[in-house]
């Protein structure tokens, strides 16, 4: 089985169409998204269509997907995100909310061995930040295999008699996910990557082989601003875009 792995696309829709198209020459079978498909960027109903055509999907709601959709208050979100978030809630029609009142909440088994999570699997909003973040995270997988976002940073954390490990994830080099060992693994973010490479990243678990790539694709930053900034959203969303961070 081949997956398409991608999470925070943050309604950019110039980056989530490079990396459809990007992905579609090589070929998945199931596509897997790890929350936050809005938020931020200009296109949040354009990006729930997208999603919607690929067909085989499955998906957990991030935080921001349940602010959007009234769920919950934006209590923890920055002045930035607040309006943002508010920007989104009232552009969504009432299909395409209800779309994202209806994902549920992270960890989401996909099989015995793979489980899909926005933040972690013990708390769908917490972040992992650092080693020991980590750590509880892994200790909290029900499975082997457990795909999260939220951070917007490429990582791969494993557990291995009660040894934590991190692996490099250069762009394109294919990481073995060894059997009895448990991995926490991060691809990035689609719309709005914060490591310092303004690409668009992406990554393809390959089930039958073992292994997993993280993909970098650039995308049309310059566009993708201009529709932030004509829908009247804030300058930083914008401007963010272009560093990476």
């Amino acid at each position: 089985m081949r997956y398409l792995v991608i999470g925070d696309i943050h309604a950019n829709l110039h980056a989530l169409d490079a990396v459809l198209a990007a992905a579609q020459p090589i070929g998945f079978d199931h596509t897997l998204v790890l929350g936050d498909l809005v938020g931020y960027g200009a296109y949040p109903n354009e990006v729930i269509d997208r999603l919607h055509d690929l067909g085989s999907l499955s998906a957990v709601r991030g935080n921001h997907d349940k602010v959007a959709a009234g769920l919950e208050e934006p209590e923890e979100f920055t002045t930035v995100a607040r309006e943002g978030a508010a920007w989104t809630a009232s552009a969504l029609t009432k299909a395409h909310k209800a779309f994202l009142t209806a994902l549920p909440r992270g960890p989401v088994a996909i099989s015995e061995s793979l489980e899909i999570c926005h933040g972690t699997p013990y708390d769908e909003d917490e972040y992992v930040l650092d080693s020991l973040d980590a750590l509880r995270a892994l200790r909290g997988c029900s499975r082997p295999r457990c795909f999260y976002a939220h951070t917007h940073v490429p990582a791969v954390y494993s557990l291995h008699s009660g040894a934590l490990g991190y692996l490099e994830t250069a762009s394109n080099n294919a990481l073995t996910l060894e059997p009895g060992i448990t991995y926490l693994v991060n691809v990035g973010s689609v719309g709005q990557p914060r490591d310092g490479d303004p690409r668009a990243a992406f990554g393809l678990l390959d089930t039958d082989a073992g292994t997993v790539r993280v993909h970098r694709v650039p995308y049309d930053v310059a566009g993708a601003q201009a529709a932030i900034r004509a829908a009247g959203l804030p300058e930083p969303l914008a401007a963010r875009l272009a560093r990476g961070r």
